[in-house]
């Protein structure tokens, strides 16, 4: 038996008696053994359904599809007063109201998502073609890596509604992706700086990252796997190349394990890995895999594998009483926040790799 069809059955099994205490809540980060219940706007809410809707399509278990709905109408609060919205609509949005329209075809559904398309593209600064990232003052000209995973919202919501206005959008966010966050040895920077009213560059900022010039991690994956989703919908080879060359950088630099730490740039003695890294990472050298020609198909689906297989054999918590997937995932490091803790994006797209490896097609992105 191939080590990922017994990771996807210990992954839903692990799933069906945690999601008896989870429930219909917003887990984030888990620790001491148990996932919390993070605010309605916070961005990983919707990564938990995620998780169940895929399980869901393979499983047929009707109560992950009952949690799932019921996650989904409690975002209704974020929707009615607005509150948090910001550049990770998609990752809200895309992996429950997306999900349930494609699985079920709830026109509600379809509505929620189409709605917050339109609130995603409203962040657009034409000047500097940026998709605004975070809410509050300072913050006007921001735009960050992370947002390149939430353009496949605005690329569904153009084919839905046969208006190119939205990939108008995702594109010209992407092409400014390509210029200002990708370096030429393939890593990539977390947070870049615009003048919000001219548009012209002002910085490059270390975010998440351990300085301006370093190689977080989680930022790489983001942008490796982000890329492949903007090729996906435009088929704009620019999109796949940055996506390539990502993934080059990425994998060339893991350790012997195959699980990054936080950071690349940094000296790795007594620092902690991101497993959540890893996953995203996994999960985007599949997509690729899908996306080259015959000849590399194998060189990212090997890379993708190793990567599952150590977190699989080497991360996980079947077995243990912990209601993560995946343990020694990482968060925030400069601000010290959620560090060696499971988190449920490294969830979902631990789970997402595994049912790519399983043979399935469709995604929710």
């Amino acid at each position: 038996m191939s080590f990922y069809i017994k990771a996807w059955e210990d992954s839903v099994n692990k799933v069906k008696e945690t999601s008896k205490r989870i429930g219909a809540s917003f887990p984030h980060a888990c620790k001491n053994g148990f996932y919390d219940n993070s605010y309605p706007s916070w961005w990983t809410n919707g990564f938990w359904p995620g998780i169940l809707w895929l399980m869901y399509k393979v499983e047929k278990e009707e109560s992950f599809a009952e949690i799932a709905k019921e996650v989904e109408n409690k975002l209704d609060e974020v929707i009615q007063n607005y509150y948090g919205i910001d550049h990770d609509a998609g990752f809200l949005w895309i992996l429950s109201s997306v999900a349930q329209y494609k699985i079920l075809k709830s026109e509600k559904s379809k509505q929620r998502a189409l709605h917050v398309a339109n609130l995603l593209a409203g962040r657009f600064n034409p000047k500097g073609s940026f998709i605004r990232a975070w809410n509050g003052e300072g913050k006007e000209g921001w735009a960050i890596v992370d947002c390149l995973m939430n353009l496949p919202l605005l690329y569904w919501a153009s084919e839905e509604t046969r208006d190119p206005r939205y990939r108008h959008i995702a594109q010209a966010h992407a092409d400014m992706a390509l210029k200002y966050f990708v370096r030429e040895d393939g890593s990539v920077c977390h947070i870049v700086s615009f003048d919000p009213e001219n548009g012209e560059f002002i910085e490059v900022k270390g975010g998440q990252g351990y300085s301006p010039s370093s190689s977080w991690s989680r930022g790489t994956a983001w942008a490796l796997y982000g890329f492949a989703l903007s090729y996906k919908y435009t088929k704009d080879e620019r999109y796949l190349n940055a996506a390539k060359k990502v993934a080059h950088y990425f994998v060339s630099a893991l350790p012997a394990d195959y699980v990054p730490y936080w950071d690349f740039r940094i000296n790795p003695e007594g620092e902690p890995r991101d497993t959540s890294a890893a996953a995203i990472a996994a999960s985007g050298l599949i997509e690729i895999s899908r996306l080259v020609s015959d000849g590399e198909k194998q060189m990212y689906l090997d890379s993708a594998q190793k990567i599952l297989k150590s977190l699989y054999e080497n991360y996980s918590n079947f077995g243990k009483s912990d209601e993560s997937l995946l343990r020694e995932g990482t968060s925030n490091k400069p601000e010290k926040t959620n560090i060696n803790v499971g988190l449920i994006y490294g969830d979902y797209f631990f789970v997402e790799a595994l049912y790519k490896l399983l043979g399935n097609s469709e995604l929710f992105w």
